[in-house]
């Protein structure tokens, strides 16, 4: 076993792990923030993504203790208490989501790029949505609301 401490969400947390323990199951499992979805556990659909120090990281090929001593963001600290973060709004007015699977992911990988590029062309948006796998929508209504959203709060990233 292996004692880290993380601070996820704002929040520390002091635990002991197994060395092989992912992070996508300590998020999951050990802290209970459900938001993080796991799909292919291979990294290629996207779903598990959170931000590690503000950089989008596949949660399900990283391991819990490689955030020893670092900050993560899960789709859990985009919404507070007075409402949605207006990426969530983005994706809800522009019908960007059927059923949800990918979202979180997603969110947290736009938090990332638009926070690192500013005025993202339509293109530049489908060339990072290329690493998400979305089987609902066709990723049309998607990269509008990341479009819309990266027009209204240029450098937006989760809170």
């Amino acid at each position: 076993m292996a004692e880290i401490t993380v601070t996820v969400n704002g929040r520390a947390h002091t635990e002991s792990v197994e060395p092989r323990l992912l992070l996508s199951d300590f998020l999951r499992h050990r802290l209970g923030l459900t938001g993080t979805h796991v799909g292919c556990e291979h990294g290629v659909c996207g779903s598990c993504t959170v931000l590690v120090d503000g950089r989008a990281v596949r949660s399900c090929l990283t391991l819990a203790i490689q955030v020893d001593g670092r900050e993560v963001a899960t789709v859990e600290s985009l919404a507070s208490i007075d409402g949605l973060h207006p990426l969530q709004e983005s994706f809800k007015k522009n019908f960007a989501l059927q059923c949800g699977f990918c979202t979180p992911g997603i969110l947290m990988a736009v938090c990332d790029f638009v926070g690192r590029r500013t005025d993202p062309s339509r293109e530049e948006i489908a060339e990072m949505l290329s690493g998400h796998l979305c089987r609902c929508t066709g990723y049309t209504s998607i990269i509008e609301a990341i479009y819309e959203f990266s027009r209204h709060d240029a450098g937006g990233g989760a809170t």
